[in-house]
């Protein structure tokens, strides 16, 4: 009888234990929950980034031709506000990122620096097309344009990359949820 209670006890002392470890496992499970919130403003700087990057491609086209500054002033307004409304949203996402996982906490934590530079970038091009306006056909404006450029495609490369990211891991949860159905 005594050896019978040890064992009882014994057992007992492991199922607790077993269940005291495993409510790490599932807190980091409640973790790793992506937030549709987070998700639906990913797909919509997505698409801010596409627009951002065809404006800037554009602008780079017309530093190649005879296009007045007023043009080139024209099309740096668009890309500044496509800019704005990317700031907008990376506000939203910062706000929102204690709910997401930790891939798109990461993601808002990554986009920042890269759109603050852009951002810097373009006050520059701003600035030497009102101080300069005769003079965009310079080398200087050129390296504004073109960096402007390759900043908004780094950012919607950077977009693009982690909305894939979230929709092809929504793929592969839907599919383990088949899977585990199945078995």
């Amino acid at each position: 009888m005594k050896n019978h209670r040890g064992i009882l006890g014994l057992v007992t002392l492991a199922l607790l234990m077993a269940g005291y470890l495993m409510i790490p496992a599932t807190l980091k499970a409640a973790e790793r929950a992506d937030s549709a919130q987070i998700t639906k403003l990913m797909e919509d700087a997505k698409v801010e980034a596409v627009q951002l990057k065809d404006d800037a491609a554009d602008l780079l086209s017309f530093v190649k031709t005879g296009i007045t500054w007023q043009t080139h002033a024209r099309k740096v307004e668009m890309i500044r506000e496509h800019v704005n409304n990317t700031g907008k949203l990376l506000a939203k996402l910062q706000e929102a990122e204690p709910t997401g996982s930790p891939w798109q906490q990461d993601a808002t934590k990554q986009i920042e620096p890269l759109l603050k530079e852009l951002a810097a970038n373009l006050e520059s091009t701003i600035n030497h097309i009102n101080e300069n306006q005769v003079h965009i056909k310079f080398s200087e404006y050129h390296d504004y344009v073109k960096a402007n450029y390759e900043l908004a495609s780094d950012l919607e490369a950077l977009v693009r990359d982690f909305v894939n990211y979230g929709e092809a891991k929504q793929k592969y949860e839907r599919l383990g949820a088949k899977r585990e159905v199945i078995d």
